[in-house]
């Protein structure tokens, strides 16, 4: 699934991508009022209720680095139940089905059929029932009026970031409840790196769950596979961060066995970071000299890629985040002794 509708999903309250220490030891920023941090959580959690409280169908439309990607969306809720099912519209196909936290992806072209469960990487909602409050330690909330999208009157708000270590995010909500149906992604000077946005969108759409559940436990003829997903810690398997990068909190660490007969302690590591709304990812595999050529950094619309050599190790950072960011990660990452 692309990354932007992950992150819009996330948005909307569901469960489902060489600067040295100088930059690391930058002035943090300043503790948000307690005023701040109610007007920002207030939004956000009005958001999260609109998706839990609404069914619909809609046409989602992602431009991204000069491509741009589309899926039709069906969504539904029944009381504490959530589920979605996506198709994808270009791009190889794909029909995506999650039901709460277990995504289930058919890959037709191939005959497969992927079943795993995904956690929240502890963004908000989930944040805002916590004593913690750094979303508005590091973001701030604007209003910029009103627009409409896809057939309905849309509020504007813009998420401005209140250093340089993350995007901003301009975001368009409906009027009446709340729910996103546009989402920018801005770079440090304001520019729109992506744009995701409903192109066509059915509220209170006549979605059944029964149907969908139907749909996604239709297997037969498929290969089904169920990846292995070992939850660990960074500490366990040997690694640190020197430095703590402001405002990035560890939500996460997994063991993702790369074969059938992995050597013990080389399976390939996932440690996931958040600040509440934006992710970084930073992976870890043994070196391999025929597949890791040469260290990199890569900009694709919001999402930056950093790869590098750590003595036997090959580390790739990866996350809707500036590039400076990437490499404080990048760098800070140590090998215990």
């Amino acid at each position: 699934m692309n990354l932007k509708l992950l992150r819009l999903l996330a948005l909307a309250g569901c469960t489902l991508p060489a600067v040295g220490y100088v930059a690391a030891q930058a002035t943090p920023a300043p503790a948000a009022s307690a005023v701040e941090s109610r007007s920002i959580n207030d939004w956000l959690m009005r958001m999260h209720e609109a998706s839990r409280k609404r069914s619909y169908i809609g046409t989602f439309v992602v431009s991204s680095g000069g491509a741009m990607s589309s899926a039709k969306i069906w969504h539904v809720c029944e009381g504490d139940q959530q589920m979605e099912r996506v198709e994808t519209l270009t791009g190889a196909p794909r029909s995506i089905f999650r039901h709460n936290d277990q995504v289930v992806t058919f890959m037709p072209d191939h005959k497969v059929v992927r079943s795993e469960k995904r956690e929240s990487l502890g963004m908000f909602p989930q944040l805002l029932q916590s004593a913690d409050g750094r979303i508005a330690d590091y973001y701030k909330v604007k209003q910029e009026g009103a627009e409409r999208v896809a057939g309905v009157e849309a509020d504007i708000v813009l998420l401005v970031p209140k250093d340089n270590m993350r995007f901003g995010y301009r975001v368009w909500t409906e009027q009446k409840k709340g729910l996103v149906v546009k989402l920018q992604t801005l770079d440090t000077d304001g520019k729109v790196l992506e744009q995701a946005a409903f192109s066509e969108l059915q509220l209170d759409a006549p979605v059944k769950m029964d149907k969908l559940l139907q749909m996604m436990g239709k297997v037969e003829g498929y290969r089904v596979e169920k990846p292995v997903l070992v939850k660990t810690t960074a500490s366990a398997e040997g690694w640190v961060l020197k430095a703590p990068v402001a405002g990035f909190k560890p939500m996460s660490c997994y063991k993702r066995p790369a074969t059938a007969n992995p050597v013990p302690g080389e399976e390939p590591l996932q440690w996931i970071f958040s600040d509440g709304l934006a992710s970084v990812s930073v992976f870890v595999e043994p070196f391999d000299r025929q597949r890791h050529e040469r260290e990199s950094s890569l900009s694709m619309g919001a999402t930056q890629t950093i790869t590098r050599q750590l003595d036997t190790y090959w580390v790739t950072v990866m996350g809707e985040v500036p590039m400076a960011t990437l490499k404080l990660f990048a760098n800070g990452l140590e090998r215990k002794k």
